[in-house]
């Protein structure tokens, strides 16, 4: 016993101590003139990833991290080096990384080697604080991880929730379909909380209610499904549903994009826009913005919507389009589109009073209407429906010589086909005039805006569509019953004034 206590605790002989520093440095030798490294160099280096989306699927209540992991793998029988791995924000995101155990504080691994047919692992962490600003945490952290390899660049989406919110239909639902059915009963956002979107959201067989101060704000992106390729943030109602909207001079409804800090406050085309479906009936919006999407409203074949308060605004695309349907809208300001203000085509019935409608900075006209399909690519054969459009009240206008285009595919020769009536309205046009000469003369007291010099708005530049101390457009209005106030609600005098502002002295 004695003995194998006294074996077991023996160090290495003297001798076998030269021999194991032998050994290694033959060892040595052989790896570094036997064993030659070999490199893919080609710049189509093509590695392979466990996902390509890495979803941190907490909503955080409290100041929260999770962890998530990728691997990424070397296809090819030679080593490869990664040049750089790397956060899209580098130190300011708030993920970091973890290169096979090693962190990098910087967000930056640099000369990652993998060996052939094998693989490494990349540990993504996300800590954040629901309480800090939208500025610093957003409702939606969304970034990519860089991968750069032989000159050749992949990524993987990074996505984390970044504030409390209710989050629609949820955090799985990025590029697919969503639907909201109640069986004809109603739905009310009413959580003082926000609605974030993510995804598309079909509304059918339901109302879906946005009570006073509801705030949705929609995450947008390109998406591929049964819907085609498409802005993925997107509200379309079906045939059985419908949205009503109730805010309030003092708490309206705001619909726009999810990116709110102060950079991204005016850029438009960050969602795809509500699209109401064809045969949807009853839709209502009052004291609601809608802005930053790529169309702001589009109301389909037999589709109804009311308008009152509403202001829509910085869109890429068409503010409100109608295609052979029924809208009525009063109170509303249009302005800041990337095409028209407002749009309707293929006929429909419309009424608009008190209206502001405004296009300045773009070569789209304000308003434009038509009461035809093209049934061709040549449009040599198409197909006429009825045309009903009362303008009363309303300010077309913009920075263009005409900011109103009609066109009657039947050229006067069906006047069922096409009742457009204006009535003291302030109306920017010039070449129309070739087209309807009579125009003006029709034009019930409206108020002809000649030139560009004349007197309107406050200051368009800083959207300040309030009326000048010397806006043309005082005192020209006709009372009309039911509406007492403008968009604010302040309230109308005897001799009102047009478009959606009383001016307040």
């Amino acid at each position: 016993m004695d003995f194998q206590k006294q074996h077991l605790s023996t160090s290495p002989s003297p001798i076998r101590f030269v021999l194991m520093l032998a050994f290694a440095a033959i060892l040595a030798w052989w790896i570094s003139g036997c064993f030659k490294i070999d490199y893919y160099t080609h710049n189509d280096a093509f590695l392979t990833f466990s996902k390509d989306t890495l979803r941190f699927d907490t909503v955080f209540t409290d100041v929260g991290s999770a962890t998530r992991s990728i691997r990424i793998r070397n296809p090819y029988d030679q080593f490869i080096r990664i040049s750089r791995i790397a956060l899209e924000r580098g130190r300011a995101s708030k993920f970091r990384i973890n290169v096979d155990g090693i962190s990098y504080p910087d967000g930056i691994a640099e000369n990652v080697e993998i060996w052939p047919k094998d693989s490494i692992w990349v540990f993504v962490e996300v800590t954040i604080n629901p309480d800090e600003p939208l500025s610093v945490s957003p409702f939606i952290l969304d970034e990519d991880l860089q991968i750069e390899t032989n000159g050749n660049q992949q990524k993987v989406v990074l996505e984390a929730w970044g504030q409390n919110a209710n989050y629609i239909p949820n955090n799985q639902f990025k590029g697919k379909l969503a639907v909201l059915s109640c069986n004809l009963e109603q739905e009310s956002w009413d959580d003082p909380r926000p609605y974030v979107l993510y995804g598309a959201l079909l509304i059918d067989s339901c109302t879906l209610h946005l009570p006073p101060g509801t705030r949705i704000y929609v995450h947008g992106g390109i998406a591929r499904n049964d819907l085609g390729i498409y802005n993925d943030g997107l509200i379309w109602t079906l045939a059985q549903g419908k949205i009503v909207s109730e805010g309030t001079v003092d708490e309206p409804v705001i619909i726009q994009g999810d990116r709110l800090e102060p950079e991204f406050a005016e850029i438009p085309g960050q969602w795809g826009g509500i699209r109401l479906g064809a045969g949807s009936k009853g839709n209502q919006f009052q004291y609601t913005t809608i802005k930053n999407s790529i169309v702001g409203i589009r109301a389909d074949s037999a589709s109804s919507l009311t308008l009152a308060n509403v202001r829509i605004y910085n869109n890429a695309n068409i503010g409100l389009l109608g295609e052979r349907a029924s809208i009525q809208a009063s109170n509303s300001l249009f302005y800041n589109q990337g095409a028209q203000s407002v749009a309707f085509t293929y006929g429909g019935n419309y009424q608009f009073d008190y209206c502001t409608i405004a296009s300045y900075g773009n070569t789209s006209d304000a308003v434009y209407m038509d009461n035809f399909r093209c049934l061709n690519d040549e449009c040599s054969s198409v197909t006429i429906y009825r045309l009903i459009a009362n303008w009363r009240n309303c300010i077309i206008t913009g920075s263009g010589t005409d900011e109103l285009n009609m066109v009657d595919a039947t050229n006067g020769k069906e006047p069922f086909a096409w009742e457009v009536l204006f009535a003291n309205c302030v109306v920017r046009v010039k070449d129309l005039l070739d087209d309807y000469p009579n125009f003006l003369s029709q034009c019930r007291d409206c108020v002809e805006n000649k030139e560009y010099t004349d007197p309107l708005f406050v200051n368009i530049d800083m959207a300040q569509y309030q009326l000048d101390t010397l806006s043309i457009a005082q005192g020209k209005a006709k009372p009309l019953p039911g509406i007492t106030g403008d968009i604010d609600d302040q309230p109308r005098d005897s001799a009102p004034d047009i478009g959606c502002y009383e001016r307040q002295e």
